[in-house]
């Protein structure tokens, strides 16, 4: 659930990025940052290793429009798809908001990316959140490379819900603002409807 500040009028919703190494979370981060007006945006935060995999996590703040009457930030964070940062993966998932998964177009990398899905989906878990409700979209990464498989094909392994899935080359910056804007709106539509249960 987001963090409201009444006093400060203020909501802060907390958006992560999934999906297996190498997958392209971090270059995802990197484009949407660098596509955002900088008055409404914070520093990006990553902190890499020698072979440019995430090391702890990527980070960044984006001050959006308001809503219902209260301005809106969105954390955005990126998480390791390491096995051993499991811990990592979990701690950042606390008080998440939103999922993009981002998943590796490479046919062989099915495996890795069936395998990440199950790990988020456990950790979710185990932070008693319901998998089937938050709000999720997928992008399919990668699509420049050769050996790729179809979105349906993507969609039947991995997209259960049958939520918003979207092709990307975000190498490119290709399909990562139109990803982003999805699980915002995600976001924001969940957040509405539970505001106004409680009204």
């Amino acid at each position: 659930m987001p963090i409201i500040n009444y006093r400060a009028r203020e909501i802060n919703c907390k958006i992560v990025y999934c999906g297996p190494s190498l997958g392209g979370k971090t270059t995802n981060i990197k484009a949407i940052h660098a596509a955002l007006p900088a008055q409404h945006r914070s520093d990006l935060q990553i902190i890499d290793t020698a072979d440019e995999r995430t090391l702890f996590f990527d980070y960044f703040s984006l001050n959006v429009a308001q809503i219902r009457g209260m301005r809106a930030r969105f954390l955005v964070y990126g998480v390791p798809g390491q096995d051993y940062y499991r811990a990592t993966r979990k701690m950042v998932l606390q008080g998440v908001d939103g999922i993009v998964f981002v998943a590796d177009s490479d046919a062989t990398r099915l495996q890795d990316n069936i395998a990440s899905l199950a790990d988020m989906k456990a950790l979710l878990v185990e932070h008693g959140y319901d998998y089937a409700t938050i709000p999720l979209v997928f992008q399919f990464n990668k699509r420049d490379l050769p050996n790729i498989l179809s979105v349906d094909e993507l969609n039947r392994a991995l997209n259960d819900r049958g939520v918003p899935s979207f092709e990307a080359i975000a190498i490119q910056s290709v399909g990562v603002v139109e990803t982003f804007k999805a699980i915002c709106a995600a976001v924001v539509t969940k957040l509405n409807e539970d505001l106004h249960a409680k009204t």
